[in-house]
């Protein structure tokens, strides 16, 4: 007769972005993916740094080693008897929320004593904490803040978390008030006797372990979420509207009434206005089922070009924003081999690299002249100057490269409506028929590949893991000149 919730569920309903739904069938119990190669990774890290932080705090008193139904009552004993440091305390409150009897259930990561209270500290491996950035943190820390006050009549010293730069950010407490806000949120999507709308979205929905009944579902009805251009708020305001289906939206919008309608925009609303032609555009298409060319682009008309392609680490994977491998390879008329530089596993591997990586460019610019360097998004562009600006361009190499630099991307979307929910690249290479030789890929296994070589004592799986690594990187670049191509054809129609 009591509903449990834990701060976890917050986590499920805001991280890696707000679904109602992944929050929904945790809490059903509904069957999950196994998380992928990447989340492990960063379960892990996330492990790793919590325990470095507390072991650097001195002596502490670790409740998670007790048996769970003895945890909340030992933690409340510990904060009456004012225990300096409280590991993996449990913290339990009951509370009538919605008419629902509820019990709240929050883990904080620390307790440190400090005057006659106690700052609740979370460990986390982000490097912003902010309500824009990663509003679970702020709200798991104020439910935190909420249950210690239920606890001990008295208001936490302060809540803080731990970032993954080692900073520390201060929240001040409410008094529960976002809390309550937010768990009854929480209570009125898993008490729903529905399962709870919450719209399919290309980057939100990848990796997700109930994609089997939220993504291929989506497909299967031609759900309008699934339209490039129809972002989180619109199909919310869509559905309100009753529109569903890709049909529903081209049977009772045209480019003028889409214009007009209005879509949350953080605290305001606006209207959707040039955006509604690009969208029925890419409805019509997927009904279709049909890619259609829509304008002319100038494609670089070399002989020869090189096909750049980076991976990296974000910078809470690592002490620095990392790029660890760059990957560039001619094609045309005189096609080159692939030239990867890998950064080694040592202190300087990350300069010695992009050194490589420069000097790899000057053979080519010496053989080929000033060749265009074709890439896919802005990410090689930004890691570019990042790295001038780290170690520096002494010869002008990377200059020259910025210089010829070749965004293949936004080309690709002002020439072609895709009928496709993205204009990722690995969504677009499938337009051209080409076809990858290893059964998993993409940036956030490669990165989780990479940690694991990294980390990794046997010599022979490292190597083993670095060839993957590599032949995804050749096979990016591979892909990108068939994309290339394929654009190049259509636009020669």
């Amino acid at each position: 007769n009591t509903m449990k919730l834990t701060v976890q569920n917050i986590y499920d309903f805001y991280a890696p972005s707000q679904c109602e739904r992944r929050l929904f069938y945790r809490f059903i119990g509904e069957k999950e993916a196994s998380p992928g190669p990447f989340e492990q990774v960063i379960f892990r890290l996330g492990q790793r740094h919590e325990k470095n932080h507390i072991d650097s705090l001195g002596e502490y008193v670790n409740v998670s080693r007790l048996p769970s139904n003895q945890r909340p009552e030992k933690t409340k004993e510990l904060i009456q008897s004012n225990a300096p440091i409280i590991y993996q305390g449990v913290l339990v409150a009951e509370e009538i929320i919605n008419e629902y009897k509820v019990q709240i259930i929050g883990v904080p990561d620390i307790l440190i004593h400090e005057d006659i209270s106690y700052v609740i500290r979370d460990c986390k491996l982000a490097r912003h904490a902010d309500a824009k950035k990663h509003p679970e943190i702020l709200i798991q820390l104020q439910v935190y803040g909420y249950l210690y006050e239920k606890n001990t009549q008295s208001k936490p010293a302060r809540l803080e978390a731990f970032l993954g730069d080692g900073s520390i950010v201060e929240f001040p407490y409410d008094g529960g008030d976002s809390a309550m806000e937010v768990l009854k949120a929480l209570v009125d999507i898993v008490s729903s006797h529905d399962i709870p709308y919450s719209p399919v979205g290309w980057s939100k929905c990848q990796g997700c372990g109930f994609s089997r009944i939220c993504w291929d579902v989506a497909v299967e009805r031609n759900d309008v979420a699934l339209v490039y251009g129809v972002d989180q708020s619109l199909a919310r305001v869509l559905k309100d509207e009753g529109i569903l289906t890709i049909d529903d939206l081209l049977t009772s919008y045209d480019e003028v009434s889409l214009c007009q309608l209005k879509k949350p925009w953080g605290t305001r609303v606006r209207k959707v206005g040039n955006s509604a032609r690009g969208i029925l555009f890419h409805a019509r298409a997927m009904k279709e089922k049909m890619n259609v060319l829509v304008d002319k682009v100038d494609l670089p008309d070399n002989s020869n070009l090189v096909m750049f392609d980076v991976e990296g680490l974000p910078p809470y994977l690592d002490e620095l924003e990392k790029v660890y491998l760059w990957g560039i390879q001619v094609y045309g008329e005189k096609p080159g081999p692939f030239i990867p530089a890998l950064s080694a596993i040592s202190p300087d591997g990350d300069q010695k690299s992009w050194e490589d990586f420069l000097s790899n460019c000057c053979t080519i610019f010496n053989e080929y002249g000033d060749i265009p360097f074709v890439h896919w998004h802005h990410y090689e562009k930004i890691k570019v100057e990042l790295y001038m600006e780290r170690y520096g361009d002494s010869k002008g190499v990377a200059q020259r490269v910025l210089d010829n630099l070749v965004d293949l991307l936004p080309l690709t979307k002002k020439a072609m409506v895709l009928a496709e929910p993205s204009y990722s690249l690995k969504v677009v290479e499938r337009c051209t028929g080409f076809k990858r030789s290893q059964n998993e890929y993409g940036a956030k296994w490669s990165m989780a590949k990479y940690i694991e070589a990294v980390e990794t004592e046997d010599g022979n799986l490292r190597q083993d893991i670095i060839d993957q690594i590599l032949k995804y990187n050749e096979e990016d670049l591979a892909a990108s000149w068939a994309v290339f191509q394929w654009l190049k054809k259509q636009v020669g129609k």
